[in-house]
């Protein structure tokens, strides 16, 4: 399973990297790989043949990307996590002391004796 997830990774990088190229080469208006063929009217691939091969490029490379990154999904199914399933802990409340109140004092309630006269 390792290798089939590695040669679609490796699938994905080409597929990627030749639609960066494919985009790259094409001009927003219009023009792109069309224009170095534009002047010549037998060219072999005329201006709208090379428009045409690049949009068809453009949508194949996209399509062959999301097919392929689909498939990596379904081959990997669901990240298994090798974590133990343990009940939860329940805590106890501590046990109190039973230590009378009148018994603990604390030096802020005693009371300064009387200075002597």
């Amino acid at each position: 399973m390792d290798t089939i997830f590695i040669l679609l990774m490796v699938l994905i990088m080409i597929a990627s990297i030749l639609l960066v190229i494919i985009v790259m080469a094409q001009n927003p208006k219009g023009g792109g790989l069309s224009s170095t063929f534009g002047g010549a009217s037998s060219a072999q691939f005329g201006v709208q043949r090379t428009n045409d091969f690049m949009e068809k490029a453009t949508w194949t490379l996209g399509a062959v990307i999301i097919v392929l990154i689909l498939i990596s999904v379904v081959i990997t199914g669901k990240p298994t996590v090798a974590a133990p399933t343990q009940q939860p802990v329940k805590k106890e409340a501590p046990a109190k002391q039973s230590t009378p109140a009148a018994t603990t004092t604390t030096p802020a309630q005693t009371t300064p004796a009387a200075p002597a006269k």
